[in-house]
C-alpha cells in the first residue's frame, strides 16, 4: 500500500500557565470562535479579549494542575493506536495536529510531506461532527491542500464522525458500568450525559448535525449499556446571552435535585480526553451545583483516553477507512444538505463554541460590546461580563 499515516485532529490547550494568553489569542483569532462582520477586526479583538481574560483563565487552569493535559493524552492515544494497528498488521505513522496550540495542524502536515506519506487517514478526535470543531479543522486542511502542491500526490481520506463505531460505544458502556458499581444500588443511579453545547442557530439555521448525532450517540450508548437506569442529556459550556442547545447542564442538575435524585453519574459524551471542561467545569463547577441541589453522590465517568477498547475502535476506523473509497474534505463540507461550512453568514456573527474552551464566561457579540466600550468609555464590557 505504501507509506501510511494517520492524522489525529484536536483543538489543543495550554501546556502551562504561560501558554494561556497566546492560546486564547489563537482561539479568538479563528472566525469559527468569534465571527465578525469585518475580518480586519478579528486579530485586534482576539488580542483585546485574550489579554483581559488570561488571568481568570489561568486561575481555572491552576485548579487542574497548571495546564491542559490534552496534548499528553492525545500523544498517548496516538502511540497506543500505532501499537494496535501494528498488532493488526497495519504499520502506520501517527501525527497529532492541534487547531490552536502545539503541535499545530500545519506542523503535522509539513512533517507528513517530509515523511513522503502516500496514504493518509484524517481522524478527528471528536466522535460527533460540528461545524466549529471537526469543521474548523477540515476547512484549514482544505486550505492547506489547495495552497501546497506537495500535498496533491497524497491519497487521503477523512473520517468525518464516528459516534456509531461499536468499539467506541462499548468503551463508553464499560466506563459507565465501572462507575455504577461504586453505588450500593447501581440500577437506581441516574445517568447524566453532558455534551458540549453549540448555539441553537447552528442547528436550526446552519444545519449543523451535531445535536442529532449527540442524541443518537446517547441512545446507542444506553442501548449498549443495557441497564434500566434513567438518563438525561444536557449541554454544557454555554456562553453569552443567545440561546444554546437545551437543556443546559446547570439547569438540568438543579431540576434533578428538586425531583429527589441523590445518586448521579455524569458522562462527558462529546469528549474523548480529559481537559478543562471535564476536570474543572464538570468535576468542580457542576459538582458544586449538584451538591447544592441535594444530589449527595456525584461521580463522573472518565473520558476514554487510552482505554484499550476505545483504542481498538480507533484502529478499526483507520483500517476500514483504508479499505473503503476515499472521503474527501470537500465531501465533509457537504455531509448534510444544509451545513454551511463557509463563507460566513449573518447568523454566524458572535461567539461560538470550542471543545477546549477556556472556562470563562464571555458575552455573545463581543464585537458590539467593544465598539460601545470604545465610544462611550462607560465600562460596558465589564457590565456584560466580557472582562470579569
Amino acid at each position: 500500500m505504501g507509506r501510511v499515516g494517520v492524522l489525529l485532529l484536536n483543538l489543543g490547550g495550554p501546556d502551562k500557565l504561560e501558554d494561556v494568553g497566546p492560546f486564547l489569542y489563537n482561539l479568538f483569532s479563528d472566525p469559527e470562535i468569534i465571527r465578525l462582520p469585518f475580518r480586519w477586526l478579528q486579530k485586534p479583538l482576539a488580542w483585546f479579549i485574550a489579554s483581559r481574560r488570561t488571568r481568570t483563565s489561568q486561575e481555572n487552569y491552576k485548579q487542574i494542575g497548571g495546564g491542559s493535559p490534552l496534548r499528553r493524552i492525545t500523544e498517548a492515544q496516538g502511540q497506543a493506536l500505532k501499537e494496535q494497528l501494528s498488532y493488526l498488521g497495519q504499520e502506520a505513522k501517527i501525527y497529532v495536529g492541534m487547531r490552536y496550540w502545539n503541535p499545530y495542524t500545519e506542523e503535522a502536515i509539513a512533517q507528513i510531506t517530509q515523511d513522503n506519506i502516500e496514504h493518509l487517514v484524517i481522524l478527528p478526535l471528536y466522535p460527533q461532527f460540528s461545524i466549529s470543531t471537526s469543521g474548523s479543522s477540515f476547512r484549514l486542511l482544505e486550505k492547506l491542500w489547495q495552497e501546497d502542491p506537495k500535498l496533491q500526490p497524497i491519497d487521503y481520506t477523512v473520517i468525518p464522525s464516528w459516534y456509531k463505531e461499536p468499539g467506541y460505544l462499548q468503551a463508553m458502556a464499560e466506563l459507565i458500568a465501572q462507575e455504577l458499581k461504586q453505588f450500593s444500588n447501581p440500577d437506581e443511579v441516574h445517568i447524566f450525559f453532558s455534551a458540549h453545547g453549540v448555539p441553537k442557530s447552528y442547528v436550526e439555521e446552519a444545519g449543523d448535525p451535531y445535536q442529532q448525532e449527540i442524541e443518537e450517540c446517547t441512545a446507542l450508548i444506553m442501548q449498549t449499556l443495557n441497564r434500566p437506569n434513567a438518563h438525561t442529556l444536557a449541554y454544557q459550556s454555554r456562553v453569552g446571552p443567545v440561546e444554546w442547545l437545551q437543556p443546559y447542564t446547570e439547569d438540568a442538575l438543579k431540576e434533578l435535585g428538586a425531583k429527589g435524585v441523590k445518586d448521579l453519574v455524569v458522562v462527558p459524551i462529546s469528549f474523548v480526553s480529559e481537559h478543562i471542561e471535564t476536570l474543572q467545569e464538570i468535576d468542580i463547577e457542576y459538582r458544586e451545583v449538584a451538591e447544592e441541589a441535594g444530589i449527595d453522590n456525584f461521580r463522573r465517568v472518565p473520558a476514554p483516553n487510552t482505554h484499550p477498547v476505545f483504542i481498538n475502535a480507533l484502529a478499526d476506523l483507520v483500517i476500514n477507512a483504508l479499505k473503503n473509497p476515499s472521503f474527501k474534505l470537500s465531501q465533509a463540507a457537504q455531509m448534510k444538505k444544509r451545513v454551511k461550512m463557509y463563507p460566513q453568514e449573518r447568523w454566524e456573527w458572535g461567539l461560538t463554541t470550542s471543545a477546549e474552551v477556556w472556562n470563562g464566561r464571555i458575552a455573545m457579540l463581543g464585537f458590539i460590546a467593544l465598539i460601545i466600550e470604545l465610544i462611550t468609555g462607560h465600562g460596558f464590557l465589564h457590565m456584560i461580563g466580557l472582562l470579569q
